[in-house]
C-alpha cells in the first residue's frame, strides 16, 4: 500500500484530500455521506464577520463542462459559526480549515481575531477572490501590494496556519503569490473559480442574477493545473490545488506539477460520496505506478524551466 498522508504547513493530513469551499456545507452536514476520517481535511464555506443574505436569484447556473454560480458568501455570520458550527466539528476526527472573508483587510483580521482561540479550527484559508461580490472586482487578489496586506493583517493577530485563495483571474498569478508569501502566509490555495457568464439568445436574459459569475468544474481543470504550477515554482510554500478535480487521476495530477494536497470542489455536487472513494483509488494508482507515497510523486513534472513561464 502507497503511504497517502502528507503534512503541508505543519498540518498532519492523512491523506492529500480536502473539500473545497463552498461546496462541502460549513461544518459536518455531509458526514452521512463522507465520514470525516476519510478526508484529510474540511474546509468551510466562506465565513464573514456578519451575516450575508447573498446574490439575487438566480445564482446557479449548469453550463455544458462545469456550473456558474453567484452565491454571493451568503452565511450567517461568524457569531453563528461560533456558536453553532464549531461546537458540531469538536469531534470531528479530520483537520478543520476554516474560509473567511470581509469587505475591508480590518474584517479578515477582526474575524481572525475572534476565531483564533478556538482550539476546533486548526488552519485558516483567506477567501482573497471570490467573484461574486463587489462585481467581480477581485479587490484582495489582483493587486500585490493589497493582498499582501490583507495576510499580513491577519498574520499579526493569529499563528494558526494561513492558506491565502488566489484567483485565476489575474495576468500573473505568480506575483499575487510571491506578496502573499511576504505577508506571512503558510500556503496558498490555487485556484478560485474562473469569471464567466451564459445567456439565453431567445429571450436576451443571463443566466445568472449578477448576469457574470465564478464557472468551475471539469472544464477549468488545464487553467487551474497552470496556475497551481506556476505558483508551486514561484514559492517556497506549500500549494493546494483545486479546480476541475472530479477523479483520483486529476489529484495525482495536482500533485505531480507540485501541490501537498488537492480540493475536490464542484464535482461533489455531481457525486456527494466522491471523496469517499477516492482515498483507494489513489492507494490503488500510485502502487501500480510504482509510487511508495503520496510525496514521491509531488513536483514530479518534468520539463520546462522558470524562464518559460508566459509572461
Amino acid at each position: 500500500m502507497a503511504q497517502l498522508a502528507v503534512s503541508v504547513a505543519g498540518l498532519s493530513l492523512r491523506n492529500p484530500l480536502l473539500s473545497a469551499s463552498g461546496t462541502f456545507g460549513h461544518g459536518l452536514e455531509m458526514r452521512h455521506v463522507v465520514a470525516p476520517s476519510l478526508v484529510g481535511a474540511l474546509v468551510s464555506k466562506t465565513v464573514t464577520p456578519r451575516p450575508r443574505p447573498g446574490n439575487a436569484m438566480p445564482r446557479i447556473q449548469e453550463t455544458e463542462a462545469g456550473l456558474l454560480n453567484s452565491i454571493g458568501l451568503e452565511n450567517r455570520g461568524m457569531q453563528s459559526y461560533l456558536d453553532t458550527t464549531l461546537p458540531e466539528v469538536a469531534g470531528a476526527d479530520t483537520v478543520i480549515i476554516t474560509n473567511i472573508g470581509g469587505e475591508t483587510e480590518q474584517e479578515f483580521a477582526e474575524i481572525a481575531a475572534a476565531f483564533d482561540g478556538r482550539p476546533e479550527i486548526d488552519a485558516f484559508e483567506l477567501n482573497l477572490s471570490c467573484p461574486n461580490v463587489d462585481g467581480g472586482a477581485l479587490p484582495y487578489s489582483t493587486d500585490p501590494k493589497t493582498a499582501e496586506r490583507v495576510v499580513a493583517s491577519v498574520r499579526a493577530v493569529t499563528r494558526k496556519p494561513l492558506f491565502a485563495k488566489l484567483s485565476p483571474n489575474v495576468t500573473r498569478i505568480e506575483d499575487i503569490a510571491v506578496a502573499c508569501e511576504r505577508g506571512g502566509a503558510d500556503g496558498l490555495t490555487a485556484v478560485n473559480t474562473v469569471l464567466g457568464m451564459s445567456i439565453d439568445w431567445r429571450t436576451g436574459r443571463p443566466g445568472l442574477g449578477t448576469i457574470v459569475g465564478g464557472y468551475s468544474g471539469t472544464a477549468i481543470k488545464p487553467i487551474a493545473l497552470r496556475c497551481a504550477w506556476q505558483c508551486a515554482r514561484a514559492v517556497s510554500l506549500p500549494v493546494l490545488g483545486c479546480g476541475g478535480v472530479r477523479c483520483a487521476e486529476d489529484v495525482l495530477e495536482f500533485l505531480a506539477v507540485g501541490c501537498s494536497a488537492v480540493q475536490v470542489g464542484t464535482a461533489n455536487f455531481g457525486e456527494p460520496g466522491l471523496l469517499a472513494r477516492m482515498p483507494a483509488e489513489l492507494d490503488r494508482l500510485l502502487d501500480d505506478a510504482g509510487f511508495a507515497s503520496v510525496e514521491d510523486l509531488i513536483g514530479s513534472v518534468r520539463g520546462g524551466s522558470r524562464a518559460e513561464v508566459p509572461g
